[in-house]
């Protein structure tokens, strides 16, 4: 089975982008490579790892992690063939919480798939401009799909210290699921190559 992750991109209080990965976690459940049994998707939300700023002494490329906090992220970083990752735009970019953990590791990321559900003033697509880049570099393919939500129209927002309610148009929907097909299919294909490469 193809084990994908949800990846809340934010760890700040009362965050959209948690309200946002429900509302992927929903679709993705409905999805017929998952009602088939073919793949499954999870949540994993940044907040519950408790991630410090990177304090490993060794680059992650060496993969020689000391610290218990290290281990724990790496083990579910590992279990998984591809992410589909939600964050909001922070100044121009993704948030550093999540830069922080992508940096902890190296190899645990390395041939798998990658798609992008991002919100925000402008839908998140900055954020997602350099995330495509860090993935690259961490051996991550990425999708050419995503989703990008406005904070205008796609969310009811009556308190802004409060995350509001998912809103959705009628065309994000099926783009998520266009997403989700991409993430699938690559992260299949990418689980065989990890698999030759281990063996060599």
């Amino acid at each position: 089975m193809i084990r994908i992750a949800i990846v809340v991109g934010s760890t700040r209080p009362h965050r959209r982008t948690a309200v946002t990965a429900g509302w992927v976690a929903e679709v993705a459940a409905r999805h017929p490579a998952v009602t088939a049994g073919e793949a499954a998707f999870e949540v994993v939300d940044l907040a519950a790892y408790g991630l410090p700023v990177l304090d490993e002494p060794a680059p992650a490329l060496f993969g020689e992690y000391r610290h218990p906090h290290t281990n724990r992220w790496a083990e579910t970083v590992a279990s998984f063939d591809g992410f589909v990752f939600v964050t909001p735009e922070y100044n121009h970019s993704a948030p550093g919480a999540l830069k922080n953990a992508i940096d902890f590791l190296f190899a645990e990321w390395n041939n798998k798939a990658a798609g992008f559900v991002s919100h925000g003033v402008h839908g998140g697509v900055r954020a997602v401009e350099h995330l495509r880049q860090v993935m690259t570099e961490v051996q991550v393919a990425n999708v050419r799909t995503q989703v990008a939500l406005s904070a205008f129209t796609d969310f009811e927002i009556t308190d802004p210290a409060r995350p509001g309610m998912i809103t959705p148009g009628p065309h994000q929907e099926p783009t998520l699921v266009e997403l989700l097909d991409e993430v699938i299919a690559w992260s299949g294909a990418l689980r065989t190559l990890r698999h030759q490469v281990a063996a060599a």
